[in-house]
């Protein structure tokens, strides 16, 4: 077991240098990829009217696209308009900010829709791609529906517009995981940089933070999920995979970390025990 330990800290030393070097270079990707919240985010109750315009609004948009897709083939239906499409309305932060899963899907299906009529795909390949949109989009309605309701009823945060520390290793790990979704929504939206800068800053300054407590705990966990922050994941990222391979990856980190968090609540509860 202290072999395992040791290895493990000298490891974790040799690598940090050349993450932090590299995050510092990938820095301006992610600052370029966030945009600004409004703050229409903390009363979607009193929004819930425009998001639903606006959600039918990209539907009938993304529609207009495809029929001129059939109707007049590929370089009518200016495909890049999607994009601009979706970056225009307030729902796009509306759903970023509260469910990044699905922000995450509404990007792929975009792309899905965008690379099949880019690649000259049968109608029924892009209609079949567009149908994957359409259900996105409205189940990240019903999603900012719920999440309105909870606001409603104060249980959800105001939105933060500058990042709030964790302050116990439970909240640390629960933090790590919303970072990795956004990781898949950041990739979805094809910005592997942007994603690659948050899967480093996570690493350094969240996991290394409570790293010495799992150790502890399962020091094979910890160096499972320090290989998963430094080779698998940043690799996934770099090639070509997809989005649903990039989200495999990250589900699986997620699965560790419940196991992680799971093991740190257990630990201070036998410390209070004895107590």
């Amino acid at each position: 077991m202290q072999s395992v330990v040791k290895k493990l800290i000298v490891q974790k030393h040799r690598r940090a240098g050349l993450i932090a070097g590299l995050c510092t270079l990938l820095m301006a990707g992610q600052a370029a990829a966030n945009g600004a919240i409004g703050d229409h985010v903390n009363h979607l109750q009193d929004h819930l009217g425009q998001y639903t315009e606006e959600v039918n609004w990209l539907v009938g948009k993304y529609d207009g696209v495809v029929d001129t897709y059939e109707e007049k083939g590929q370089k009518a239906a200016h495909s890049d308009s999607m994009i601009e499409f979706w970056e225009e309305v307030d729902f796009h932060s509306a759903i970023e900010t509260n469910y990044v899963p699905v922000y995450a899907s509404i990007w792929q299906g975009i792309y899905g829709v965008k690379q099949a009529i880019d690649g000259g795909a049968s109608i029924e390949k892009v209609r079949a791609e567009q149908a994957k949109l359409d259900q996105a989009l409205w189940q990240a309605l019903g999603a900012v529906k719920l999440a309105a309701q909870y606001q409603q009823k104060g249980l959800l945060n105001k939105i933060q517009t500058t990042e709030v520390e964790p302050t116990t290793a439970p909240e640390t790990l629960e933090d790590i995981k919303h970072r990795l979704d956004r990781v898949v929504a950041k990739y979805a939206e094809k910005l592997p940089d942007a994603a690659t800068t948050i899967v480093h800053d996570t690493y350094l300054q969240r996991f290394e933070g409570v790293e010495g407590a799992l150790i502890e705990q399962d020091a094979h966990l910890v160096e499972d999920l320090e290989k998963d922050f430094n080779v698998t994941l940043p690799q996934a990222l770099s090639g070509d995979a997809s989005v649903d391979d990039v989200r495999q990856v990250v589900s699986a980190m997620q699965a560790k970390l419940d196991k992680a968090k799971a093991l740190l609540l257990e630990a201070e509860k036998d410390r209070k025990d004895v107590f």
